[in-house]
């Protein structure tokens, strides 16, 4: 029966609020929560819950259940805000794929799924929804809060303890908990949202992509070097050129003629094959698929029952309608076919969906899904856009599983939502080859497993851009131990293979992979628990003591069940420089005789043991006849357990009971630790072994027994004496071989101007109360991030290219026929009182350089100021002291969080008055028609506008240019010749208004 306690009316006919009315689902803690009945009646189906039914039918034996703590709603123009205030002291989490901090205290995010390219740390929309916060409670106790809705939803986590979701009514919100930890929210919710697939054993192995290696020999030659210099390797990706013309399910006649013999080439290395598809179907009679589809009425729809053609990598596409089970059959059929060219993995990408030449970045919203009923039936674009890419991932897994029914499939997916991981791994998108992404991994990686995503991971190295030799090294360190491992690259970039950043790198590579590859029995142990319980993988630092707030925050360092790892992310700090953090309990230190500085520290719980393999160079030449490690940690009770899954590494006998789970205990009794089964699991029989003990007695010392694995095994525990002189000796041996370590030579990029000044890309940071502004000083002194504190808005991102910083829009300045790059000859950050600024200068030849300053004014700390001129240093005597004819140009790229919202406003010289919205193009203002000094960005669903002010004598003309999600304001100058005593300049400042 529902609750209707608290149900309160404001008195007005528009606007509902009061507290949300309950009724318990599932299982014990977890409450369905609505505005009201009728609400509740209204809500539509769950995508999300493993079984939407289970959302729909309340507990009838737990009604006198109360949960601890109740939403309150208001209900206005149609938008539903979901309220949940807790303890104060409580830090937030999940929120699910985002950029950023761990702690998400002051964020607010948008659950719209988006093609993110080059996303940074304010980029408030990836590719992947998950509307959930994890909220982590003083005493340490635990709170999950799903807002289950397929629509765009804000997450606002901006007020201390606060949660908020605001969206279109009517959606339910399904609470967990409190319960005594975050791994019982986790679990729980796994009930309603279904655990992750269970992955075959090889997809555990590290993975090695790029966009793209071209031809079948290149694969193969990729493969026999891994092989040749033995760094360990399973996965061999083909990106979209393999395909003919971008066509989905076929192969280039030219470069990968025969793609069974390709596959059987990589078999016989003992590498897998996994090939990409996307939902973006070229537009084409004759092509096989384009013609079945049609015929099968299959096509997304435009609001006049028309297909949608959008243009994607073939040009002109149509889209598949996954929402229609028919629909996903067709396409799981295309996917049986396909496999049966030996392919191991298929890989969605651009399913969000992504769609070019369009400023949302994807299909309009207005267009139509005729939905199965148990979805939500015929909906528009806006209701299904969020679970596309999930619903895209659930016709590929199922046609993996038509192809052969022996075998679990492995699907990758690029866009997803709460709910996905029963079909899919995910990577994190399109990130930089940059310092700031490679620590920003860590987090992100953790938070899709705070939100039930566990098998993740992000591009090796970055993607976009390129990697230098240390920080590739470094990357790989810490993400060999990432629950998914790939590296992958852009092209265009260079080389990012293992070998490609020079030998000091190379081994630092294949010792990271070694690692990794020992520890496969222990990760596959993990994601047998994560499929099985809902337990999650790789987790923060804090769950090893939620109840301490000085780990909460901790961002360089995770948990991989009961090891923890601690990395450094920062260019010049190696291991032997990092300052570690241990939770509360005892932590021994562990080591594979590896230790470098540029590898990470490993740690063991104590109570804990942990099964380790021999090195392999692919997951299949490790067999269970072959020698167990047991690493053991003993707790402060003398005591230590640990568990080991076993099967064939493939296929569903698992589930019929042909599995071995070996529970190992280990016991401290009269100076002898005893290890031993404590008891089993399963018919799989014990594979006939020898096993290895090592006891780790701290600094990385151990004692080392054999004996054969199933029977008691004893070890002699040494002496106070004994073990201090052990653990004394294995310390020094340690700081001997990082001592001796060769580290990846520090040859980042740097740029030396005329002066020989050497300037490092690093950004520099200007900062005041409501502002932070990342200005890159090795081109052109240029913003890239500009990050608004009240509002938390990132209203401009920059993006990294290969040869440096490149706006959307093209060059600064514009001169007769050149576009040179600039060369910085000055850095000045000087700070005046309450100014910041910075001053920076490039030379753009001829004599003439181009000069910026960047500064808050005193007492205006909301305000930033830039001025911007062309001046002439050495115009040659022949010129008459005149330079040739240049004219300056300012183009900022603005993010565009809510793209159908926003627009462009102005008030004229003339006093016209302008909106100019994304379907009006580019436009173009001169004469009269030039904004009075003032023209504003705004945003209906934030309420805020970004206020660009400038001098009107000093521009010429302006321009609006939407794109996809961005529109650059540009403002130019005259074109004319500029001499020593007449530069041009462009004076300007931005400010956030709170409108109407």
């Amino acid at each position: 029966m529902a609750n209707y306690e608290g149900q309160v009316s404001s008195g007005s006919s528009d606007v509902r609020s009061g507290n949300m009315i309950f009724e318990p689902i599932l299982d014990d803690a977890v409450f369905r929560f609505d505005c009201s009945a009728d609400d509740r009646d209204a809500a539509y189906p769950s995508i999300s819950f493993l079984n939407s039914r289970d959302r729909e039918t309340p507990i009838t034996n737990n009604t006198h259940k109360v949960p601890s703590y109740i939403p309150r709603f208001e209900c206005l123009l149609e938008q539903q805000v979901v309220q949940l205030e807790l303890p104060a002291g409580t830090s937030l989490y999940g929120t699910g794929e985002v950029s950023g901090q761990l702690e998400r205290t002051g964020k607010r995010v948008f659950t719209w799924n988006t093609d993110a390219w080059g996303y940074g740390p304010g980029t408030s929309s990836l590719y992947q929804s998950h509307p959930w916060v994890l909220a982590v409670l003083p005493n340490g106790e635990a709170l999950g809060i799903l807002a289950d809705t397929t629509r765009r939803c804000e997450i606002d986590l901006r007020k201390e303890s606060t949660i908020r979701f605001i969206s279109p009514s009517s959606y339910p919100v399904i609470t967990f908990g409190p319960f005594a930890s975050p791994t019982e929210v986790l679990i729980s919710l796994s009930k309603a949202i279904g655990t992750v697939f269970m992955p075959p054993k090889w997809s555990l192995g590290y993975q090695q992509c790029r966009w793209s290696y071209l031809s079948d020999q290149r694969v193969l030659e990729v493969a026999k070097t891994f092989r040749e210099k033995s760094i360990p390797c399973d996965v061999i990706w083909m990106d979209i050129d393999y395909m003919d013309g971008f066509r989905c399910f076929t192969f280039d006649k030219e470069r990968f003629r025969d793609p069974k013999s390709l596959v059987e080439g990589l078999h016989y290395s003992g590498f897998k094959g996994i090939w990409m598809l996307d939902p973006g179907i070229k537009q084409e009679k004759g092509y096989f698929v384009y013609d079945s589809g049609s015929e099968n009425d299959v096509w997304v729809q435009k609001a006049d029952g028309t297909p949608f053609v959008g243009d994607v990598w073939p040009g002109p596409c149509v889209f598949p309608d996954y929402a229609q089970s028919k629909v996903r059959a067709w396409w799981a059929n295309l996917v049986k076919d396909f496999v049966s060219n030996g392919v191991d993995g298929i890989w969605n990408d651009m399913n969000e969906p992504a769609v070019f030449k369009t400023v949302t970045k994807t299909m309009p919203e207005s267009n139509v899904h005729r939905g199965d009923g148990e979805l939500g039936g015929c909906q528009t674009h806006s209701f299904y856009h969020n679970v596309y890419g999930l619903l895209m991932a659930r016709s590929t897994y199922e046609g993996m599983k038509l192809a052969n029914e022996n075998k679990r499939p492995f699907v990758l997916t690029r866009a997803g939502f709460s709910g996905s991981q029963r079909y899919a791994a995910t990577w994190t998108g399109d990130n930089l080859s940059t310092w700031e992404h490679l620590h920003m991994s860590i987090s992100m990686v953790l938070q899709l497993g705070l939100s039930g995503q566990p098998l993740s991971g992000p591009d090796i190295g970055g993607f976009a851009g390129n990697a230098t030799p240390r920080l590739f090294g470094r990357w790989m360190g810490v993400g060999s131990l990432f629950p998914f491992c790939r590296g992958h690259s852009e092209a265009g970039t260079t080389d990012h293979e293992p070998w490609s950043f020079g030998e000091e790198c190379e081994e630092v590579c294949r010792l990271a992979l070694k690692r990794r590859y020992r520890l496969i029995p222990l990760i596959y142990t993990l994601f047998y628990f994560a499929h099985t319980r809902g337990t999650p993988v790789a987790t923060p630092t804090f769950f090893a003591d939620t109840k301490d707030p000085s780990l909460r925050k901790l961002e360089n360092s995770f948990l991989l069940g009961s090891v923890l790892v601690y990395a450094s992310t920062t260019r010049n700090q190696g291991l032997d420089k990092l300052e570690v953090n241990l939770p509360k309990g005892i932590w021994l230190g562990f080591d594979f005789s590896d230790a470098h500085p540029d590898l990470p520290a490993l740690y063991l719980k104590g109570g804990s043991i942990i099964p380790v393999g021999l090195p392999a160079q692919h997951v299949g030449e490790a067999k269970p006849s072959d020698e167990l490690t047991l690493l053991v940690a003993l707790d402060e009770n003398g005591k230590a357990e640990g568990f080991l899954f076993e099967d064939d590494g493939d296929g569903y006998e698992f589930t019929k009971g042909n599995y071995l789970l070996t529970h190992y205990v280990a016991e401290l009794q009269s100076s002898v630790v005893t290890v031993s089964v404590h008891k089993t699991e399963g018919s799989w029989k014990r594979p006939k072994r020898g096993i290895h003990i090592q006891l780790l007695l701290g600094g990385g010392a151990m004692l080392d027994t054999r004996g054969v694995d199933g029977e008691v095994l004893h070890v002699n525990f040494p002496s106070e004496e004994e073990a201090s002189t052990l653990v004394s000796t294995s310390q020094k041996q340690y700081k001997e071989r990082l001592e001796k370590a060769i580290q990846i030579p520090d040859v980042e990029d740097e740029v030396s101007g005329p002066k020989g000044m050497e300037l490092s890309r690093t950004p520099i940071e200007l900062k005041s109360s409501e502002w932070l502004l990342k200005v890159v000083p090795w081109i052109g002194g240029r913003i890239i991030s500009m990050i608004h504190f009240p509002s938390g808005t990132q209203w401009l991102h920059g993006r990294i290219e290969i040869s440096g910083y490149e706006e959307y829009s093209g060059t600064e300045y514009r001169s007769a026929g050149c576009s040179e790059e600039y060369s910085i000859i000055n850095r000045e950050l000087g700070h005046a009182g309450e100014e910041e600024s910075v001053v920076l200068e490039g030379d753009i030849g001829g004599g003439l350089v181009l000069q910026r300053k960047i500064n808050f004014p005193k007492n205006a700390a909301n305000i930033i100021q830039i001025n911007s001129s062309i001046i002439a240093r050495s115009v040659g005597a022949g010129s008459g002291g005149f330079s040739r004819l240049v004219c300056l140009r300012i183009h900022p790229t603005f993010n565009l969080l809510h793209p159908t919202e926003s627009f462009v406003s102005f008030t004229s010289i003339d006093g016209s008055v302008h909106e100019v919205f994304p379907d009006g193009g580019e436009q173009i203002f001169e004469g009269n028609l030039i904004p009075d000094g003032e023209w504003r960005l705004v945003d209906k669903c934030l309420g805020l506008a970004l206020v660009n002010r400038f001098n009107v004598t000093e521009i010429l003309k302006c321009l609006v240019h939407w794109d996809f999600g961005t529109v650059n304001l540009e403002l130019w100058s005259e074109s004319r010749p500029v001499s020593e005593h007449s530069p041009i300049q462009i004076s300007h400042q931005y400010e956030v208004i709170r409108i109407p």
